[in-house]
């Protein structure tokens, strides 16, 4: 299983896991979320296309709302 640094916090996956994966796998799945890979920003729309591999490593912001 690959290892990944998500969030500062190590991280096991499923081998070819994707983005969309492990934000499911994380319980993030229908909010508002900003997800960085390797420094560089994933946009939703390739969420479900981008494998993760060994040492990738991830944050993860989740928007909150409020007034």
């Amino acid at each position: 299983m690959p290892t990944l640094v998500v969030n500062g916090q190590s991280t096991s996956v499923p081998p070819q896991a994707t983005v969309a994966q492990l934000v499911e796998q994380l319980g993030h799945t229908g909010k508002r979320i900003a997800v960085e890979r390797n420094g560089e920003i994933v946009p939703k729309s390739l969420h479900g296309s981008t494998v993760l591999t060994e040492g990738d490593r991830l944050e993860i912001v989740v928007a909150v709302g409020g007034g």
